[in-house]
């Protein structure tokens, strides 16, 4: 991994002090401190995906949005704590990746024990394997608490322009449709009972399992009902457990099994104690004290033991798997051009168990995949149609998450085969260590491909870039910026600031890349020009990045393309962070697999691979934008809350 952090500052002018807490808006500093009559957004929730939504809102000060929190305060002790390499890629986009890495536990190893052969009352170690697979991401799988990363995102909406901060002990409890610009009364309640109502543009829930935003909808979670019960437990323990400080499975023969996993902070381990199979609802297990929790440990963990000295929560669950029937204010009733105007997002719209890790992290690509498409529509870049795309999208990658989570859960759950019954079933260590190393693509986060739609090509070349998969993630690789010879990761050019990206690879010779940037530069018809206001910087629309093959030392930076060495901000500096070029000891040409004729690689907002295209394709680029952008001359007014 490369260490480092794409910043900017001083571009409005030189100002001391801490550069991530940004001057605030004009808007802020008008907002009192009563709540508002009306908002653009308000955001039901400050759970993973609030958090991710209101620092993404955060970064447009001209639209108004609002956070509620049933809760009188924020979290202090959260239930997720696993952090796929995919949202610590989502966590660069908003600058926070290092610290979020300080912090955590790096998961590098999962060591798999089962019965030992010569005494099966006993476990034994049998092999591991590395957690996340070589080059899945530049980025590790950490172990952080779910209240730490919700915090560190709050911080960052706080600090923002728009000095966004959550309204805490408000309770979201119906909503009424009106005409006007505002159409959503949402009707409010404070903690001391007193009720409020604010008129919103949209609304967002994200409450968790039991939403009342979900439940005033009428939406439906629909599934499979638990079967089968785990006890959870953070705990600060003594052992003579030699893989304490790694991420174990282990079976044992009759006993149940055990997923251990490190915590932040060097000391801390959360156990998965395996409760076997219950009836849907059973409420005595949920009585299961911490303390049976660590005898059912010891019992699976013989002969090591471990002396448990604190334990920093436990509960008791019941793994099942449901989805929301949609996602949105929208029914099969709704004419096709409706608009949707409250979203529901996370826990809200599907549940399932916490052994592939993915409830937080699903939840937190759910507002990424939102957010943007919000502010394009209340910032006039796009029409209000861009919305339906939130639901059609992300309801069937959760569907895709609850097949994947019922054959994990199922999986993990078997008991050790005993190699004198086969007849019984169960898995081998051996099977349990293949299925880990197979499944992890998934299990970092990085599996998820939109399929072909308005906002991802059905038509791109993908031979020209083989290893930049459409539909997938941008997957970033290491380059030297051309201005300072700086080694850094292409991926991290990406923040979280609504734009969409081309990312322009070279020909052999360059010639192709400059007329393609000089195209974009000066081209009537361009997208640039076509789709970005004459008096807003070049680059506030679509933020365009050339790689160039060969030497850093070879490409003189001032004689570019304007796209490429563009004046932006209130000073109409120069921003030398567009031009790249190959990194000898690691070519990004080589690793992604791109053309000798070189490649156009267009880039969501939410960082996914939206088409390909080779250098000479200007029509087909530009058509592709106009699919869901509004050409300057159509734009409306930016509404202000």
């Amino acid at each position: 991994m490369i260490e480092g952090d794409l910043m900017q500052f001083y571009r409005d002018g030189y100002r001391p002090g801490d550069p991530d807490l940004q001057p605030a808006s004009a808007q802020a500093e008008a907002r009192g401190a009563d709540f508002p009559e009306t908002v653009d957004v308000l955001i039901v929730g400050t759970g993973p995906a609030g958090t991710v939504l209101a620092a993404q809102l955060a970064a447009f000060p001209d639209i108004t949005t609002r956070v509620i929190e049933r809760r009188t305060e924020p979290l202090q002790l959260g239930h997720a704590d696993g952090v796929a390499c995919r949202t610590v890629e989502l966590f660069q986009t908003f600058g926070l990746a290092d610290a979020l890495l300080r912090e955590a536990y790096w998961v590098n190893e999962v060591r798999f024990w089962g019965p030992s052969e010569e005494d099966r009352s006993k476990i034994a170690r049998s092999g591991w394997v590395e957690d996340t697979p070589e080059g899945l991401s530049e980025f590790p799988h950490v172990i952080v608490n779910q209240a730490r990363m919700q915090q560190f995102l709050l911080d960052h909406a706080a600090r923002s322009s728009s000095r966004l901060e959550a309204d805490y002990g408000i309770e979201f409890v119906g909503y009424e449709m009106n005409d006007g610009d505002h159409p959503v009364t949402a009707l409010l309640r404070r903690a001391d009972g007193t009720d409020l109502t604010v008129r919103a543009k949209y609304v967002v829930g994200c409450d968790g399992a039991r939403s009342n935003v979900r439940r005033a909808l009428g939406i439906r979670l629909e599934g499979d009902a638990a079967n089968h019960a785990w006890g959870v437990m953070d705990v600060l323990a003594t052992t003579d457990f030699p893989d304490w400080r790694t991420k174990n499975v282990v079976q044992s023969a009759g006993k149940g099994s055990l997923l251990m996993i490190p915590r932040e902070g060097g000391n801390m381990v959360r156990c998965y104690v395996d409760l076997g199979e219950v009836e849907a609802g059973d409420s005595e297990i949920r009585k299961t004290t911490a303390a049976q929790l660590a005898d059912v440990a010891n019992a699976i963990l013989h002969p090591y033991s471990i002396d448990v000295r604190q334990v920093a929560w436990s509960s008791v669950y019941e793994v099942g798997q449901r989805v929301a029937d949609r996602f949105d204010d929208l029914t099969a009733d709704s004419p096709a051009d409706a608009t949707p105007r409250l979203f529901v997002a996370g826990d809200a719209c599907h549940t399932h168990s916490a052994k592939a890790g993915q409830g937080m992290n699903v939840s937190m690509q759910d507002a990424f995949n939102l957010g943007w498409k919000l502010a394009a529509v209340l910032q006039g870049r796009s029409d209000e149609a861009l919305l339906r795309t939130y639901s059609e999208e992300r309801q069937a990658i959760a569907a895709d998450l609850i097949a994947f989570d019922k054959h994990w859960s199922a999986f993990i759950a078997q008991p050790a085969r005993d190699p004198e019954h086969p007849e019984r079933g169960g898995v081998t260590p051996a099977e349990m260590q293949a299925e880990f190393a197979q499944q992890g693509r998934y299990t970092a986060g990085v599996a998820t491909r939109y399929t072909p739609s308005t906002l991802t090509s059905g038509a791109a070349r993908q031979d020209l870039a083989t290893g930049f998969e459409l539909g997938t993630r941008f997957h970033s690789a290491p380059v030297r910026r051309i201005a300072d010879a700086r080694r850094m990761e292409l991926g991290h050019a990406h923040r979280a600031d609504g734009r969409w990206r081309i990312y322009a690879f070279g020909d052999m010779d360059g010639r192709q890349l400059r007329e393609f940037a000089t195209w974009l530069s000066e081209g009537g018809d361009s997208p640039i020009r076509v789709f970005t206001h004459a008096e807003a910087d070049i680059d506030s629309v679509i933020d365009v990045h050339g790689v160039f093959r060969g030497s850093h030392h070879a490409v003189d930076v001032t004689s570019l393309p304007e796209i490429l060495l563009p004046k932006s901000g209130p000073l109409g500096l120069q921003d030398w962070e567009k031009a790249w070029a190959a990194d000898a000891a690691d070519d990004i040409f080589e690793r992604r697999g791109i053309a000798a004729e070189g490649a156009v690689v267009v880039v969501r907002p939410d960082q996914h691979v939206a088409h390909l295209l080779p250098l000479t394709a200007r029509e087909e680029l530009r058509d592709f934008f106009a699919g869901f952008l509004r050409p300057v001359g159509a734009r409306v007014p930016v509404a202000v809350g």
